[in-house]
């Protein structure tokens, strides 16, 4: 048989920014009933393996996810399978098959209805933490342990065959398992005959490629491989073309721990593990479960997974498209309408303008461009650079010398290059804002400059671009990159010798920047003190999140 398609259909409902966008349409009362009770409403879906509709079981009041498998498509034997696997199994993670049978010579499936996204759509608008991911992991890892009890294989693990509902009912439904038509079954008739492959190529373990039998172990690889491509961002075996993804699978897949620094070792090397060409030496599911249980400590915090990406980025379901992979993060994120970021910075710069003070508004405006109108991923808004705010926070308290360590807390490096800079930007910006030494002594403000839209551009703002500054954001920016990199947490006395290093280091950079390009005489505000608490903080952090 053919390898399934990356693309068959899953049983979930579109986005939940297009069930706000367009009310689905109610069920047409005058439309037939299927298996006696069951209403279309609305076509979800189609791929190689029939039709997914929303329907309304009109005997219970309730909505259901219906999936229609003609009889001229040749799937009929996969529907039966998925329903004989179903019906041995129950369990949180996995969608809970409702009722099966035929109807106008077509196999109808009910299944329970998931408002929610496919991990793969998740993977790609790069919207979990890692403590989700390994919620999610332990969530599979715990029906497939449940499914291989009872007799099943699952044989297909992907990111689309996952979903993570919008509001999961607690850890064990954090995600949710589906599409067991190609499962094995212990006990009944093999769906396929020796030699024959069945799965999705990129997740498909070495011995199944061979055609030999799946088992427990297989699933296990798939799993693995779905959870490296989760952290990571990126599918070790999926090639350019099938053929350069069937010369890597087999092969020695890269270290997650290369991919993806700041995770449990314990956790990097369960997955490394499980993805050895050899399944005798990948270990087994509680093990990796173990693994992700320590992971998501210290509990699975349950909320709303919002999506990233604009609506007209975001395939249909009755497109039946996986996007492409980004790569995880630790850090909150939190994608907001342009238009909602934008109303953060213009009503108060516009009520400074009103109150006779359009320098003031102008510089205010200057301030939040890079912080709430740059675009982040996919176009959405990435509001975490707000924190960047923190930076003059600090330099308020004398202690602005501190930003660099904690802009070394996000976990891409583009993110720390990006706090870094934008901290020492905005320490030059708003020195005038709130008249007091921020950081380096600037030149005076000129005389209301705040009244004087002029005098604001070419007293406040144009020194905020000058060459000092520029290599000033170059510097925290680097100092931010190299932190994480430098701090390993295997030895505690290690870590402060290169703490202490890397704040000497950024300490005489700072000040030799100062004397090629500041004012003669004058000194970072805080900057012995700031650089000392950053780096005792960075130590701390890396001493409780653990060694990597």
């Amino acid at each position: 048989m053919r390898p399934s398609s990356p693309e068959d259909t899953t049983l979930q409902l579109p986005r939940r920014g297009r069930i706000t966008a367009r009310r689905a349409p109610p069920a047409d009362p005058a439309g037939p009933l299927l298996l006696g009770r069951y209403r279309l409403i609305e076509r979800l879906g189609a791929g190689g393996f029939g039709v997914v509709w929303r329907a309304q079981d009109e005997q219970l009041g309730r909505e259901v996810a219906l999936k229609r498998v003609p009889a001229e498509a040749g799937e009929n034997g996969r529907a039966e399978r998925e329903a004989l696997a179903a019906a041995r199994l129950a369990h949180p993670a996995i969608v809970a098959l409702h009722e099966a049978g035929l109807a106008d010579g077509e196999m109808v499936l009910i299944s329970e209805l998931v408002v929610g996204s496919t991990l793969a759509e998740l993977i790609a608008e790069d919207a979990l933490e890692d403590e989700e991911i390994a919620a999610i992991g332990l969530a599979i890892a715990g029906a497939l342990e449940h499914a291989h009890e009872r007799g099943v294989i699952h044989r297909d693990v992907k990111p689309q065959n996952i979903l993570v509902p919008d509001e999961p009912a607690g850890p064990q439904g954090a995600a949710k398992l589906v599409d067991f038509g190609g499962a094995s079954l212990v006990g009944e008739e093999a769906l396929t005959r020796t030699g024959d492959v069945l799965g999705t190529l990129a997740y498909m373990a070495p011995e199944q490629l061979d055609g030999e039998e799946a088992d427990e172990r297989s699933d296990l690889y798939s799993l693995a491989l779905v959870l490296f491509e989760a952290f990571s961002g990126e599918n070790p075996m999926r090639g350019q073309t099938p053929a350069a993804t069937v010369r890597r699978i087999g092969g020695r897949a890269p270290r997650l721990a290369t991919r993806r620094r700041g995770l449990p070792r314990e956790l990097t090397d369960a997955i490394d593990r499980a993805l050895l060409a050899d399944p005798a030496a990948r270990g087994d599911l509680a093990v990796l479960r173990g693994a992700l249980a320590a992971a998501s400590a210290p509990q699975y915090r349950a909320r709303r997974l919002a999506p990233r990406r604009a609506e007209h980025d975001s395939p249909t379901a009755e497109q039946g498209q996986a996007p492409s992979a980004g790569h995880s993060s630790q850090q909150p994120r939190v994608a907001v309408p342009g238009a909602l970021a934008a109303t953060a910075a213009l009503v108060p710069a516009a009520w400074l303008a009103l109150t006779g003070r359009p320098g003031a508004a102008v510089v205010l405006l200057a301030a939040a461009f890079p912080l709430f109108v740059l675009p982040g991923p996919r176009g959405r808004i990435d509001v975490r650079r707000g924190l960047a705010l923190g930076a003059p926070a600090l330099g308020l308290l004398a202690l602005a010398g501190s930003w660099p360590a904690l802009a070394g807390q996000f976990v891409r490096w583009r993110e720390r290059l990006i706090a870094g800079a934008l901290g020492f930007w905005l320490l030059s910006l708003c020195g005038p804002l709130v008249a007091r030494q921020l950081w380096f002594a600037a030149a005076p403000a000129p005389a209301g400059w705040q009244q004087s839209l002029h005098a604001a551009l070419t007293g406040v703002l144009a020194p905020a671009f000058t060459a000092r500054v520029a290599a000033g954001c170059a510097v925290w920016a680097l100092a931010a990159l190299a932190l994480p990199l430098l701090l390993r947490g295997r030895s505690a006395l290690v870590d402060v010798l290169l703490a202490l290093g890397w704040g000497f280091a950024l300490a005489a950079a700072t000040l030799r920047l100062q004397a090629a390009l500041g004012p003669a005489g004058s000194q970072p505000h805080g900057l012995i003190v700031g650089t000392a608490l950053g780096a005792g903080f960075a130590v701390a952090v890396r001493a409780l999140r653990g060694p990597v």
